[in-house]
């Protein structure tokens, strides 16, 4: 495990881009269970030491000019804010919710975001939504 500095932050800076570029591929019209591999509930923790602050900055820069999955931003940010902060050895959890007056639309309006300690840090519920679904360490889920 390296401390927090300049080589650890530049091997998660590669790591994150990387992996924010093959996400598009990789999840692409893929069922909500693979998608959520991506979130993974257990982890490594080779980022140990860098601030959650740090790394929900450098997702939401590394996500910002989005020329894939622009329509599902919320999940690409969601899905990568929660793998690296799991990386870090944070407990985030990834909540999911819909806006019930969509449901019998052409197209159901969704949304996920990112929680620590009960708080959002990437994204927040939008006025509307209803919480259908937490995905956490802990097996809890609304």
């Amino acid at each position: 495990m390296m401390a927090d500095g300049p080589s650890l932050r530049a091997l998660f800076r590669a790591h994150l881009w990387a992996s924010a570029r093959l996400m598009p591929v990789l999840i692409g019209q893929r069922d909500f269970e693979t998608v959520l591999k991506w979130a993974p509930l257990s982890a490594p923790t080779p980022y140990l030491g860098l601030p959650s602050a740090y790394i929900v900055a450098s997702v939401n820069r590394t996500v910002r000019h989005p020329w894939l999955m622009r329509d599902r931003r919320c999940l690409r940010e969601g899905l990568l804010a929660h793998r690296f902060l799991r990386l870090a050895g944070f407990d985030p959890d990834l909540r999911f919710g819909v806006d019930p007056k969509s449901m019998h639309a052409p197209r159901m309006s969704a949304h996920c975001w990112v929680c620590l300690d009960g708080r959002p840090v990437v994204s927040d519920s939008l006025p509307g939504m209803v919480e259908i679904y937490r995905h956490h360490a802990e097996g809890k889920s609304a």
